[in-house]
């Protein structure tokens, strides 16, 4: 099944952005090229990465031995903490489009908010309008923001954000934020959105691939619990970013456009949250603990 299964979302900015991304968060860059590739061949039109990821050489790499047009493939990443500043965020974009070998970026996004310098946050999301406004990236966003972060920004600036990628699986939905996005015609985007890290639910070890409920819904439409998962996101409007090194997993995690959720199965998915975040507080972030430079191209 190639990528036609998979559904476009249409940015508030009118920009079509396949549902569906191929993410390379925590991947070697020995591996990203080999990876990368497969995903293309799969039939991913959409890849997800970051400066801080130390891969989008590699990114770029495979899409230029892929042999697809780079108009086809949508291509997302982000500004490190470390470049927030109006000067420092417009030479990130030379930075990252130098590693990927692109004149240009889909998506270009803000990875994290910065509570203690909110002030460079906000002088880095405008530097993403320039860059907007001068055809350097097709849509701009944020990532990590929680509600009282979107509330600063959107008074403070002009272009609201066309994506906010944050934590959202089974088990952490985040639903307050969701729906702020929502509100504000800002699409929710999920990492980790097959719950890829391991959680202690109940007392136990135990992951959102073996969710009885999940398991269960998986069962019913003969797929797999990722399958499911990814269906879940798709069919409430969401874009998700699954990542995997496995080719049958790249391949498996891409078919999931023909799957139909019910009602009840999807109300059965949502219930099933805990409220236990498993990547790091986004108010914890600080340039003292994760500021790390970010190499030039």
């Amino acid at each position: 099944m190639t990528s036609t299964s998979i559904p476009n979302l249409t940015l508030n900015n009118g920009v079509e952005m396949p549902a569906l991304g191929y993410g390379v968060f925590q991947t070697p860059p020995a591996e990203t090229v080999t990876a990368t590739t497969k995903a293309l061949q799969a039939g991913y039109r959409h890849i997800d990465t970051a400066a801080a990821y130390g891969n989008e050489k590699e990114v770029g790499e495979a899409i230029r031995v892929s042999g697809i047009d780079r108009s086809e493939i949508f291509v997302e990443t982000k500004v490190w903490i470390s470049d927030y500043g109006y000067d420092a965020t417009l030479h990130a974009f030379d930075k990252s489009a130098g590693k990927l070998g692109v004149d240009q970026l889909d998506l270009f996004i803000l990875h994290q908010a910065l509570p203690s310098r909110f002030d460079l946050t906000i002088e880095a999301y405008r530097a993403l309008e320039t860059l907007l406004a001068d055809g350097k990236v097709r849509a701009i966003g944020v990532s990590n923001f929680m509600p009282e972060h979107l509330t600063e920004l959107l008074a403070a600036t002009t272009v609201v954000p066309a994506v906010n990628q944050i934590e959202v699986h089974p088990y952490f939905r985040q639903p307050e934020l969701l729906a702020m996005n929502a509100e504000h015609g800002i699409i929710s985007q999920a990492w980790s959105p097959i719950g890829g890290i391991t959680f202690y639910r109940d007392g136990e070890h135990t992951s959102t691939l073996q969710d009885p409920v999940i398991n269960e819904i998986a069962q019913a439409h003969d797929r797999s619990a990722a399958q499911v998962m990814l269906a879940w996101h798709l069919q409430q409007g969401r874009s998700a970013i699954p990542k995997s090194v496995t080719p049958s997993r790249i391949e498996e995690n891409l078919a999931v456009g023909d799957i139909e959720l019910t009602t009840e199965q999807l109300a059965r998915i949502d219930a099933l949250e805990t409220g236990v975040r498993g990547g790091p507080a986004p108010a914890d972030i600080t340039l003292e603990t994760f500021g790390r430079e970010i190499p030039e191209a």
